[in-house]
């Protein structure tokens, strides 16, 4: 595909993000966005993504920038040390999409560049290179343990005492950090399935050989929980005693209700639970800058989260400052503390009876997806076809983000091309986790036969 901007940044195959095709973005993010006292860079553990984060630093010192390159980082780790510091950033990353792909993450001062920012930059890109002097790239390795302390400072080191607790490391930039955080809270890591090869581990539609996976490791080590993150840090993953994975969603509701939120705004795609956990309930499209967007107009004792488990927090809570942008610790820690006493399973069970899966059909090109989805949308006996074969008729649609559509008994079934990768998302919701789940895999198949 080529590079856009999508839900979550630029992204694109690596051949394609050429070093001018970078150059060209941070000049033109340099150019027509809010920089402050400098930038900031980091980058996951892809193999490309090194070089990319090499290219763009120079870049951006040539425009007279003060760089400050922070090496392998989560990306909510260098968007708190850049905003600490009053400064922009760029993250290299492509999340949780295959190796062959990467991606730009920009963030002002103030936190994730909106979608007006992101206009900006695409209409500044053939603007000449700023005449500037003065620029320096220094090597910095303080973004890592601040974002450590940020957790270890405010839950201190007995809120996770006594608890085993697997880490699914991966290939995830955050793996250490992550663990260093568990260790410091009280509990005790257990390095799991660690890997030298990149691996793209959506947490928001785990595959059927990890989740296998994970169950082994629960039998085999007997762990209070295993957790893990996406590619770079942002999405969080966490299962119960049994390796039987918590949906990000439900996450959400869980840490925001430990936060003590008044607001919770989420997109369209999240469990329908949420109004039954919190006082007030925004749903915006997908993408965190439509959650933040709204979370700013908000204000208050606010807090956003997505279908992925990504968690913004918008207000100072239990001595945490709040950090607008997508962060996967906070939605694994405040669970396993919520649930330190109970076990997950039962702080899962205590949550409204909704339940959610989702899953993807790879290698599908967005405007194929896009069709097919307004094909659903405007010609009723398509979208009745294809709701028959879930066992389903439709109540209501909404087309908020994608197509979204609630059945006469309750289930609801989610269309939407994915906005980083060649995919075709389905998200299933039902009063009961077999409910969902087989939704999700009627769906699936039917998807599968129409794009066939």
């Amino acid at each position: 595909m080529a590079p856009k901007f999508g839900t979550s940044g630029l992204r694109g195959l690596v051949v394609e993000l050429t070093p001018d095709l970078v150059a060209a973005h941070v000049r033109a993010f340099i150019t027509s966005c809010p920089v402050g006292q400098g930038l900031y860079v980091g980058y996951d553990l892809r193999p490309s993504s090194p070089e990319i984060a090499g290219v763009l630093a120079q870049a951006a010192a040539d425009a007279g920038l003060r760089v400050r390159n922070c090496g392998a980082v989560p990306t909510p780790a260098l968007a708190l040390a850049a905003m600490s510091e009053g400064a922009a950033a760029v993250m290299v990353t492509g999340s949780h999409i295959p190796a062959d792909r990467n991606g730009l993450k920009f963030y002002t001062p103030q936190g994730e560049i909106t979608k007006d920012h992101e206009a900006a930059i695409r209409a500044s890109l053939d603007a000449p290179a700023p005449d500037a002097k003065g620029g320096e790239v220094v090597e910095i390795e303080t973004a890592g343990p601040a974002y450590v302390a940020r957790y270890t400072d405010a839950f201190g080191p007995d809120a996770l005492s006594g608890l085993r607790i697997g880490v699914y490391t991966h290939s995830t930039v955050g793996r250490d950090l992550l663990c260093e955080i568990l260790t410091g809270l009280g509990a005790e890591p257990v390095d799991l399935g660690r890997s030298e090869t990149f691996i793209p581990v959506d947490t928001e539609a785990v595959d059927p050989d990890t989740r296998v996976q994970l169950r082994l490791w629960a039998a085999e080590q007997s762990l209070f929980s295993i957790v893990s993150m996406d590619g770079d840090g942002d999405r969080p993953l966490l299962t119960d005693a049994a390796g039987e994975v918590v949906p990000g969603d439900v996450l959400g509701q869980i840490t925001g209700g430990f936060l003590g939120a008044g607001l919770a705004v989420t997109p369209v795609s999240s469990n329908t639970g949420a109004e039954q956990v919190f006082p007030q309930v925004i749903r915006t499209r997908i993408g965190s800058p439509y959650v933040i967007a709204v979370m700013e107009a908000a204000g208050g004792d606010v807090v956003g989260y997505e279908a992925n488990g990504g968690f913004l927090l918008g207000f100072a809570a239990r001595g945490l400052a709040p950090l607008m942008t997508r962060d996967a610790v906070l939605s694994i820690i405040a669970p396993l503390m919520a649930a330190k006493g109970q076990g997950v399973a039962a702080t899962v069970a205590a949550q409204p009876a909704r339940f959610t899966a989702a899953d993807r059909l790879q290698e599908v090109p967005t405007e194929t997806s896009a069709a097919l989805i307004a094909r659903f949308a405007r010609e009723t006996s398509a979208l009745d076809a294809f709701l028959a074969q879930v066992g389903g008729q439709a109540a209501s649609t909404d087309q908020t983000d994608g197509l979204r559509v609630t059945l006469t008994d309750g289930r609801i079934v989610h269309l939407r091309p994915s906005g980083n990768a060649p995919e075709c998302r389905l998200y299933a919701e039902a009063g009961s986790r077999e409910g969902a789940e087989k939704t999700l895999q009627q769906g699936l198949a039917a998807l599968r036969a129409e794009i066939s």
